[in-house]
C-alpha cells in the first residue's frame, strides 16, 4: 500500500493520513474531494467517519487498526469502491442495505474484529472476489451463498461448525483453521477445496451419513510416569501392571471404544532420546493426558515442577496450543499419605494457573509496549503475531489423582476421561458428519488385514489399494484419496503423501512405522549396537571391527553407520515375524535408493545424511568451464553412508577448533524466542540449513558454515532466562563479503522462519547487539520477515543514503554492519531500546 500523497497515473490524488493519531477526519481530506481516489487512515483513533460519501470517486479506503464499533453505513454512498480494508476493528455488526450498494466492491478485508454474522444481502456483492473475515465471531457461512465472483475467502479462527455446501463451487482459495467444524470435520478442511468438495460429493451421494465422536488421546509425561500403565488400564477397565522391562519404546498405540467415543491412544515414551520424534505424531486439537509421578515430586525443589510438568506444559503450548490437557497424578499408592500427597496436588494445581498467568500478562506487556511506541506500525508483523497468540486458550484441567493399583480408581479415570472429552466447551468438534462411505471403507480395511489379503505388516502400495476399491465399491479414485488422508489426519492410518518417495506407500497399521522408528530411535541404542549378533553381521557381509567402529562414531559423532541401521531394522522386524525380504529392503533400502525409513527420519529432520568418507569417484563426468556440471549417478543410494543424529552429541569441540574466538567486530544477530525454544527446534534448524552448505561442523548446540571466505555460527544461547538463537559471521571489511555474510544470516533465518510455523504458540524477535565493549544497548529488527522471504522487500532501502546509526548510549557503527540493506529505516532512530 502506498504513503505518498502523489498523483496516480489518472491524476487523481492519494491521501495518506495513516498512523496520524486522528479521532475524527481531518477538513484537509474534503479539499477537491471530487478528484480523490485512494484514502488510508490506517492505525488512527477513529469511532466514525462522517462525512466519507463526500468522497464520490473513491476506489480504495483503509480503515484498518481504528476504533470502529459500528461499521460505517456512509460507506454504502461510495458507489466506486472496489478495495476496503476495515480489519483491526471492534465492529460487531453490519447494518443491511449497505453491500448491494457496492456493486464494484471486489476487494474486503474484515478479519479480526467482532463480527458475530454477516449481512444476509451481502450476497448482492455482484463484484466481490477476495474476502477476509478471520478472527471473529461467525457462527455460519450462509450470507455468502450466491455471491456470484466469490473466489478467495479467509475465515480462520471463527466459531463455524457446519459449512454450506454451495459455497464451493467457485471458490479457488479456502482457508478455515481454528474453528470448531464438524460438517466437513477440520481434518478434511485442512486438505482444501478438493477434499472438500468431494466431502460433499460423497454426502450427498451417501443414503446414510454418520455421526461419529473420534479424539486422538495424548498420553504424555517424564520416564517411569505410569503412561503405560494409564494407557493400557484404560483400554482394560482394570488395573494393569506395567514392567520396568516393557515400558514404552517409541509409540505405542491402542485404539479404544468408551460411552460411544473412539479413542484414538498414542502412548509416547517419556526418555528424553524420544522428544526428537514426537513432532512427527503429536497433532493439534489432541486430547492430552499429562502423567505427573506424585511419588517422585517435591515441592520444595523448583527443578521438579520443570521436569514433571513445566517442560511438558511449555512444550504442548508451543506445539499444539489449542488442546486440552489433563494432568493426572499417577503412583499415589507410593506417596507417604493422604497429606502428602494433598501437599503436592495443591502445589501442582497452584504452580500450574501461575504458569499460564504469567504467559498472559507478558504478551500482554509485550504488546502494549508495542502499542505505545511512536510508530506502532512499524511492528505491525509482532502485533499481529502477539494478536494470534492471544486468541489461542491452552486448557488445563484440574490434576485428577489416579492410584492404578485399584479398579475403583481405573473406573473413575474412564468416567472422568469420557465427561471430559463430551464437554463440548473443551471440544466443540468431536462429533462430526461422514458420508456413510467412509465407515465403509475403514471396515474394508479391517477385513483385508484380518483376512491376509494384504500383508499382515500393513503396508501396501496406494495402487494396490485403489485397485481394491475401485474394483469392490466402484468408487472414484479421487474419493478414495480425500477418504484416506482424513484417515491419515486423525491416526487411523498412515500416508505421507506429500514425501515424493513414498507417496504410494500407505501404512494401514501405524504401529509398524512406529517399530521402523524405534528401531533405532531408542534409549539404549548403544546396547542394540553391542547385542548384533555374528550371524548378523556375516549376512551383511560386514566383520566385527566394523561394529567397533559404529560404536565409536555413534558415542563420538553421533553417526550411525547405515549397514547399522539395516540390521537393526531387520532384528527389529523379526521380532514381530515380519521378516520379509522384499519388506526389509524397501524399509532400509538397496543399492539404488535408500528405504522408506531413511526417507521419514530425513523428512522429518531427525537426522541429517553424512559420509564417512569421501573417496574421488572415477566414473565422475569431466568438469569444463562455463558448462554445467551434473554429478554422476545422483541418485544412487550409498550404503556405506551414515546418519548424524544432531541432538545425540554431547560437545561442540569440533566446532569450536573451527570458529576461534568471538570478536565484537563479527556481524551478529539475535534471534529470541519467547515463551521459549522449543525443544528439538536448534537440532531441526542445523538439519534443515546443512546442505545449503556442504562444508559445515555440527556440535551439540553449535553448529558453523563455511562458504568462500564467509564463516558462519549459530548457536543457542540462555542470558538470564532469555533464550535466543545467536548467528554471527566473522568481520569482513569488503562491501561485498558483507553482503554474502548477510545472505547467509538470511538462508539461515529463512530456515528458521518456516521452521517456526511448526510451533504456533511461538513468537520471535530479532536484535543486533551494539558493537562497542561493555555496551548493553542493541538495536530491534521492526517487520523484518519481509526481508527474510523476498530480500529487497523491505519497508525502506535506505541504507545507500544513510551512513551511520546510533545505539542509546551514544556508539556509532556503519548501518551495513547492524542491519541487512533494505530492513533499515532512515527516518527514526526509534530502533535502539533499553
Amino acid at each position: 500500500m502506498p504513503s505518498t500523497n502523489g498523483h496516480n497515473q489518472q491524476g487523481k490524488k492519494d491521501r495518506d493520513f495513516a498512523g496520524r493519531k486522528l479521532k475524527s477526519l481531518p477538513k484537509s481530506i474534503f479539499d477537491n474531494c471530487e478528484i480523490i481516489t485512494k484514502v488510508d487512515l490506517q492505525r488512527n483513533r477513529l469511532k466514525q467517519v462522517s462525512g466519507i460519501s463526500q468522497l464520490v470517486n473513491l476506489t480504495e479506503l483503509i480503515l484498518s487498526r481504528n476504533e470502529l464499533a459500528d461499521f460505517p453505513e456512509e460507506i454504502g454512498k461510495l458507489h466506486h469502491l472496489k478495495t476496503l480494508y476495515i480489519n483491526q476493528n471492534i465492529i460487531k455488526c453490519i447494518s443491511e442495505n449497505v453491500f448491494p450498494s457496492l456493486q464494484k466492491l471486489e476487494f474486503l478485508k474484515l478479519s479480526t474484529n467482532r463480527l458475530m454474522e454477516l449481512p444476509s444481502d451481502i450476497n448482492q456483492c455482484q463484484s466481490l472476489i477476495y474476502l477476509n473475515a478471520s478472527n471473529n465471531y461467525l457462527k455460519d457461512l450462509q450470507a455468502l451463498v450466491g455471491v456470484p465472483k466469490l473466489r478467495d475467502l479467509y475465515v480462520e479462527n471463527n466459531r463455524l461448525t457446519d459449512l454450506p455446501g454451495e459455497l464451493f463451487a467457485n471458490l479457488t482459495m479456502f482457508k478455515a483453521t481454528g474453528n470448531p467444524l464438524r460438517k466437513p470435520p477440520g481434518d478434511i478442511c485442512i486438505g482444501g477445496l478438493k477434499d472438500i468438495r468431494s466431502y460433499f460429493t460423497m454426502l450427498r451421494d451417501s443414503s446414510s451419513p454418520v455421526t461419529v465422536k473420534t479424539i486422538k488421546t495424548m498420553f504424555l509425561g517424564s520416564s517411569m510416569a505410569g503412561k503405560s500403565t494409564l494407557c493400557r488400564s484404560f483400554q482394560s477397565s482394570r488395573p494393569v501392571v506395567v514392567d520396568v522391562a516393557d515400558r514404552t519404546v517409541g509409540i505405542e498405540i491402542i485404539e479404544v471404544e468408551k460411552g460411544g467415543v473412539r479413542f484414538l491412544c498414542w502412548d509416547f515414551a517419556g526418555q528424553e532420546e524420544y522428544y526428537i520424534t514426537h513432532h512427527v505424531f503429536i497433532t493439534p486439537q489432541a486430547f492430552v493426558i499429562l502423567a505427573i509421578d506424585l511419588s517422585s515430586y517435591d515441592p520444595s525443589d523448583p527443578q521438579s515442577f520443570e521436569e514433571h510438568v513445566s517442560f511438558w506444559i511449555s512444550n504442548i503450548q508451543l506445539r499444539v496450543p489449542d488442546s486440552v490437557v489433563l494432568p493426572v497424578g499417577t503412583h499415589v499408592d507410593q506417596c507417604l499419605d493422604k497429606m502428602d500427597i494433598d501437599r503436592k496436588k495443591k502445589h501442582i494445581d497452584s504452580k500450574l494457573q501461575s504458569m499460564l498467568t504469567d504467559r498472559t500478562e507478558i504478551l500482554q506487556q509485550l504488546k502494549k509496549k508495542l502499542q505505545e511506541s511512536d510508530d506502532p506500525s512499524l511492528y505491525s508483523d509482532q502485533m499481529n503475531d502477539l494478536s494470534r497468540l492471544t486468541h489461542y486458550k491452552l486448557k488445563v484441567l484440574d490434576l485428577l489423582l489416579v492410584d492404578c493399583t485399584k479398579p475403583g480408581y481405573i473406573q473413575m479415570f474412564q468416567d472422568h476421561t469420557l465427561k471430559e472429552v463430551t464437554n463440548k466447551d473443551n471440544f466443540p468438534s468431536i462429533e462430526r458428519t461422514l458420508p456413510g462411505i467412509y465407515q465403509e471403507v475403514e471396515k474394508e480395511i479391517q477385513d483385508l488385514l484380518i483376512e491376509d489379503d494384504i500383508p499382515q505388516h500393513g503396508r501396501v502400495t496406494l495402487s494396490d489399494l485403489l485397485d481394491i476399491y475401485i474394483s469392490q465399491k466402484e468408487l472414484d479414485p479421487e474419493n478414495i484419496k480425500c477418504i484416506l488422508r482424513y484417515f491419515h489426519r486423525i491416526g487411523v492410518i498412515v500416508w505421507y503423501e506429500e514425501i515424493e518417495s513414498l507417496k504410494n506407500d500407505v501404512f494401514l497399521k501405524p504401529s509398524i512405522l512406529i517399530t521402523l522408528f524405534k528401531a533405532i530411535i531408542r534409549h539404549d541404542l548403544e546396547k542394540q549396537i553391542k547385542d548384533i549378533t555374528m550371524r548378523q553381521l556375516k549376512s551383511m557381509k560386514v566383520l566385527n571391527k566394523h561394529r567397533e567402529t559404529w560404536l565409536s562414531d555413534y558415542k563420538e559423532k553421533a553417526t550411525l553407520h547405515n549397514v547399522a541401521i539395516s540390521i537393526l531394522v531387520q532384528k527389529e522386524l523379526e521380532m514381530l515375524h515380519l521378516d520379509d525380504a522384499d519388506l526389509v529392503q524397501e524399509i532400509v533400502g538397496n543399492g539404488n535408493k535408500p528405504g522408506s525409513l531413511l526417507c521419514l527420519l530425513q523428512h522429518f529432520e531427525v537426522c541429517l545424511p553424512t559420509k564417512i568418507t569421501s573417496p574421488l569417484n572415477p566414473q565422475a563426468p569431466e568438469f569444463h568451464p562455463n558448462k554445467t556440471w551434473v554429478a554422476s549417478n545422483p541418485n544412487v543410494y550409498d550404503p556405506d553412508s551414515a546418519c548424524m543424529f544432531p541432538s545425540y552429541l554431547q560437545n561442540n569441540d569440533r566446532v569450536f577448533q573451527m570458529w576461534g574466538e568471538d570478536k565484537m567486530s563479527d556481524l551478529t544477530v539475535h534471534i529470541y524466542f519467547i515463551p521459549e525454544i522449543p525443544y528439538g527446534f536448534f537440532h531441526r534448524l542445523v538439519i534443515k540449513t546443512c546442505p545449503l552448505y556442504s562444508t559445515h561442523w555440527v556440535g551439540r548446540d553449535q553448529c558453523c558454515f563455511s562458504s568462500g571466505k564467509t564463516l558462519t555460527l549459530i548457536q543457542v544461547k540462555n542470558v538470564e532466562g532469555d533464550q535466543y538463537i545467536n548467528i554471527r559471521c566473522k568481520e569482513q571489511t569488503d562491501k561485498n563479503e558483507i553482503k554474502k555474510s548477510w545472505q547467509m544470516v538470511r538462508e539461515i533465518m529463512l530456515k528458521m522462519d518456516q521452521l517456526a510455523q511448526e510451533w504456533p504458540g511461538l513468537i520471535q524477535y530479532v536484535h543486533s547487539p551494539c558493537k562497542e565493549y561493555g555496551c548493553s544497548a542493541y538495536f530491534q529488527w521492526r517487520d523484518w520477515t519481509d526481508w527474510v522471504k523476498s530480500p529487497g522487500s523491505g519497508k525502506s532501502d535506505s541504507s545507500t543514503k544513510e551512513e551511520k546509526v546510533t545505539c542509546r548510549n551514544g556508539h556509532t557503527r556503519r548501518i551495513e554492519l547492524i542491519y541487512p540493506k533494505g530492513l533499515f529505516n532512515s527516518d527514526t532512530t526509534e530502533n535502539q531500546a533499553a
